[in-house]
């Protein structure tokens, strides 16, 4: 399996929630975190978010750091979650010139991508949904959140627009809430360089099991384009170390990139918030780095047999001996 790895600049540095809001740990700058991440030697790409990290103003100095320590632009995520002027929705928001504002911010951060050598930007519109029911037009609104898409989409056909989705938080529902929606979203833009990113934590909220994701998104128009992993309890979207709680989810995760020919970047998207950032995304490529190569090791036609014969006891023990057997 090819694998390239990157990180969201971020995850390498300190991180805050509602109860501590000015953070765990001593901020970083943007210059610091570079560094940081160039002690993970795995490590040959960075994700930049839109307003945290790009701005009108810094792009030559984003440059300057992708080239000092050789890493490539795996994607710019546009910031439409984390300004008030987003808290109705960005896409779908009820108010025109704040949908406009989306897809300009959009087109900003595309025109930033391409000037830094990347080709895909990663759209997360955790605002865009609903907290109360009768507060919302389901119909209107996805209209909506689909023509500000085709307007993106068309801006730059070579730059690849990836639709990552989460069923909630910051609302109670969000409308791109599943694979399935993603897909659905992507298809109704009849554009090719529209797709989804995979968030492992954000399939195990909805529900998912991820390795299935993968594989309806290699069925109905290929449009696997991105990959986060992290891991969580289901419940919440911890973000926690790849591999920590759904190993084996994990491991089958990793089966279906590798079935369905996955060539894209698979990125640290981790918030260590008591744990030292650098430490544990390093853990966390570790993880990956130690899936893809059980995976590669796994003999042809071992696991093809396992699903064509469908028997749980021998499914079970064979996970078994591949995941407990004593290493000699």
């Amino acid at each position: 399996m090819t694998a390239k790895y990157s990180v969201i600049l971020s995850n390498v540095g300190s991180c805050s929630d509602r109860y501590v809001t000015g953070g765990y740990a001593e901020p970083f700058t943007i210059s610091e975190l570079f560094e940081r991440v160039s002690h993970i030697p795995q490590v040959t790409g960075v994700e930049l978010v839109g307003t945290w990290h790009v701005t009108d103003k810094n792009v030559k100095e984003l440059k300057g750091h992708l080239e000092r320590y050789g890493l490539k632009l795996a994607s710019i995520i546009p910031d439409h979650f984390g300004q008030m002027k987003w808290k109705n929705g960005s896409f779908a928001a009820k108010d025109p010139a704040v949908r406009r504002d989306a897809v300009a911010h959009t087109k900003e951060m595309i025109d930033a991508a391409v000037e830094l050598g990347g080709n895909l930007v990663s759209l997360w519109p955790g605002q865009d949904g609903y907290d109360y029911l009768f507060q919302a037009d389901y119909i209107e609104e996805r209209d909506w959140f689909g023509e500000g898409l085709k307007e993106v989409s068309g801006y730059r056909p070579d730059v690849r627009v990836a639709l990552e989705y989460k069923p909630k938080e910051p609302r109670t529902h969000s409308y791109l809430s599943t694979a399935a929606m993603s897909i659905l979203m992507a298809q109704e833009t009849g554009a090719d360089n529209v797709g989804v990113t995979i968030d492992f934590g954000h399939a195990l909220n909805a529900y998912e099991t991820p390795a299935e994701s993968v594989a309806l998104l290699k069925k109905y128009g290929n449009r696997l384009f991105h990959v986060h992993m992290n891991d969580n309890f289901r419940h919440w979207d911890d973000d926690m170390i790849v591999g920590s709680v759904h190993t084996i989810e994990t491991l089958e995760f990793f089966y279906w990139l590798k079935r369905t020919g996955y060539d894209g970047w698979l990125s640290i998207d981790q918030y260590p918030y008591r744990e030292d950032g650098l430490e544990a995304v390093r853990e966390g490529v570790d993880a990956m780095e130690a899936f893809v190569r059980l995976v590669d090791s796994i003999p042809s036609g071992e696991i093809e047999a396992l699903l064509k014969s469908g028997k749980s006891p021998e499914i079970a023990a064979y996970l078994r001996k591949l995941l407990l057997s004593p290493v000699r």
